[in-house]
């Protein structure tokens, strides 16, 4: 007896549709539009003589935990360099303010219970290679000031990425150790170490892309 081709076509369609469901569940957080908004909030960049050295600034919203993120990486290199180009070791000091508010309110709100707003202080250390590639991130923290609330435990951050000379942005992704998965975060430099330089280039910032997840079965 032939099998009818009506139940089998049905069969399939909810098979490919359960692997689509599978499939964006397994993309990494984040999109282009969270990164251009995160990208309209920052300030004007500073151009610097060193392509790495300075402070960096992200500011972003983390709708599932309602939280917003004020991070600022002051980076310097381990040794001297002749070639603001040149890669080698960084150190330096990380902080994350961060505080509970809805998407509009991208400054603090005033403190009510349930209210959390905290800053921590973490020790950075990294490195860049030739190609602008940097990794800066912390192993530890301190709370440095508490405005609200209770700061609660915080897993120290950790930023990979590339630096786009151009525009002085480190367009990086986050990996914490806990909830933060590869989670896209635009730095800005917003200063120099040694001199307030502005950059007043119009050139359009590249498209941004999260890293690739590798597909596997079984294990």
């Amino acid at each position: 007896m032939a099998r009818s081709t009506r139940g089998t076509g049905r069969r399939r369609w909810l098979s490919l549709a359960v692997l689509l469901v599978i499939g964006v569940s397994l993309l990494p957080r984040g999109s282009s539009a969270t990164v251009e908004e995160q990208r309209a909030r920052l300030p004007p960049p500073a151009e610097c003589p060193d392509k790495v050295t300075g402070t960096w600034q992200a500011l972003l919203y983390n709708e599932r935990q309602s939280t917003w993120y004020d991070y600022q990486l002051t980076i310097r290199r381990s040794a001297p360099a002749a070639d603001g180009n040149a890669a080698g070791p960084l150190e330096g000091d990380m902080s994350s303010h961060y505080w509970t508010g809805q998407k509009s309110n991208d400054k603090p709100v005033p403190c009510t219970p349930g209210v959390r707003d905290s800053t921590v202080k973490m020790p950075g250390k990294g490195t860049i290679d030739a190609g602008a590639n940097l990794v800066f991130g912390a192993k530890t923290y301190t709370v440095e000031h508490v405005a609200c609330g209770q700061p609660g435990h915080y897993n120290p951050d950790n930023f990979s990425g590339k630096i786009e000379s151009g525009i002085n942005e480190f367009q990086s992704v986050n990996n914490d150790g806990g909830s933060a998965v590869n989670e896209p975060t635009v730095f800005r430099r917003i200063r120099c170490l040694d001199a307030p330089f502005r950059n007043t280039s119009k050139v359009p910032p590249p498209a941004f892309a999260p890293p690739k997840h590798a597909w596997s079965c079984g294990k």
